[in-house]
């Protein structure tokens, strides 16, 4: 897989993580756990994403 590739396939994942979050908003009976692994799953995602996007791949 190139890096292109995994880059495109991150952000797919991120933006179904961001729609599932803003689903479970509209429904306040959703358990706050959920919301809270869908947010941490979000975020490792999107660190990812700016770890890959950097010089090198190496954070600073």
């Amino acid at each position: 897989m190139t890096l292109q590739n995994h880059l495109a396939e991150l952000e797919r994942k991120h933006d179904a993580l961001e729609r599932e979050l803003q689903e479970a908003a509209c429904h306040p009976a959703v358990d706050d756990t959920k919301v809270a692994e869908l947010k941490r799953r979000k975020l490792q995602l999107k660190d990812e994403l700016t770890r890959l996007r950097r010089p090198n791949g190496k954070l600073h």
